[in-house]
């Protein structure tokens, strides 16, 4: 708000990738659900790849670059993306929070699981396995039937076949 254009500049640069594509594992996600084995995915990401590749079913709980809107009539337009200190969107918490309660598998990739709140989203999961693909340990690893210590796109890449 102190200095839109210096924002502005570095959203552009830093933060807009118009030229990022889905890997393997944005994919392999879109495939599963389009096969009816997977209900949702939650992501932390802005980017809206996991939409590219045709994943349907995404809860962006910190919201998206291809979202923007007015802050008031005529003011300055604000991209649709969670900003340091800012609240996440209670509604879409809400539906990733059921979305967990309902699955009998929850599969959490490519996060350290270090960043609250949405690390504490595996919480409110209750089903019959736990599976983390990361490159490293999570702080959930304990929790874990299934710990694979890899790349989430090698990972869903070879299993479904991208």
């Amino acid at each position: 708000m102190k200095d839109p254009e210096l924002f502005y500049d570095f959203y552009r640069k830093k933060i807009i990738h118009s030229s990022a594509r889905p890997n393997s594992a944005h994919i392999a996600l879109a495939k599963l659900e389009e096969k009816g084995k997977l209900k949702a995915v939650i992501t932390q990401n802005i980017d809206g790849l996991h939409q590219l590749a045709g994943s349907r079913n995404v809860y962006e709980i910190h919201g998206s670059v291809h979202r923007n809107y007015c802050m008031s009539c005529g003011g300055l337009i604000k991209p649709d993306v969670v900003l340091y200190e800012e609240s996440l969107d209670q509604a879409i918490m809400m539906k990733s929070i059921k979305a967990i309660q309902k699955a009998e598998v929850l599969i959490v990739g490519g996060t350290s699981l270090s960043v609250y709140p949405a690390a504490g989203l595996i919480q409110y999961f209750d089903g019959r396995s736990l599976v983390l693909i990361n490159k490293g340990e999570t702080m959930a690893d304990d929790m874990a039937d299934l710990r694979i210590y890899d790349s989430i796109g090698k990972v869903l890449g070879d299993v479904i076949g991208t």
